[in-house]
């Protein structure tokens, strides 16, 4: 049974993501490092001929974690903001958000790998926390696009970052396929922050 090489790129995705138990600091950083069980080889599920790597796993794991994070955020945003376009821009993101995780899920589910979330309880880049959504839903008006906004470009800039890693190691073609699609769907997005955070001409 045929089972894919591990990456390096397994191990610069985990760091890339800084992976943490520790709290944020004021100015963003965490605590002490807590290293985050490591995915294994998974052998190929019976029935198939694509096998996932440890590179494939590590990102599929991240992206449900970064996932059901940021999803909060986006229903919030598409329910309270006073902007009509800000409201339309994160329910199409939202929807996209949902259609990525679930496809996550099941490529998981697919891999053996276990249904468990190695990265339950971790801060990481990209990831709202608790005490950052209570505040986003205690914003209104601009002071709540503001935070959506923080909050939403760290979310695509790590959820680019890593995909881009899993493009260019992964092994499973389905899986590699999803991280191009979460890079296309990043990168709209950013580009859309960035016009709206561009300062009007004069």
């Amino acid at each position: 049974m045929r089972i894919a090489r591990p990456t390096a790129l397994l191990a610069a995705m985990l760091l890339a993501a800084g992976c943490t138990t520790g709290p944020r600091d004021a100015a963003g950083t965490t605590g002490p490092p807590t290293t985050a069980p490591a995915a294994t080889a998974v052998p190929t599920p019976r029935g198939t001929t694509d096998t996932f790597s440890p590179t494939d796993i590590a990102w599929l794991q991240l992206t449900v974690a970064m996932n059901e994070r940021v999803l909060p955020v986006l229903d919030t945003v598409s329910s309270r903001a006073t902007d009509p376009a800000w409201r339309t821009f994160a329910a199409r993101l939202g929807r996209a958000h949902l259609a990525d995780l679930s496809t996550a899920r099941r490529l998981l589910a697919d891999s053996g790998a276990p249904a468990t979330n190695p990265h339950e309880g971790h801060d990481m880049p990209g990831m709202v926390t608790d005490e950052e959504l209570a505040a986003l839903r205690s914003a209104t008006g601009v002071a709540l696009q503001r935070l959506a906004g923080q909050h939403v470009r760290a979310h695509l800039e790590q959820a680019v970052r890593v995909a881009t890693a899993e493009q260019r190691g992964g092994a499973n073609p389905a899986t590699t396929a999803l991280a191009t699609e979460v890079i296309r769907t990043g990168s709209t997005g950013l580009t859309r922050l960035d016009r709206w955070d561009r300062p009007p001409a004069a």
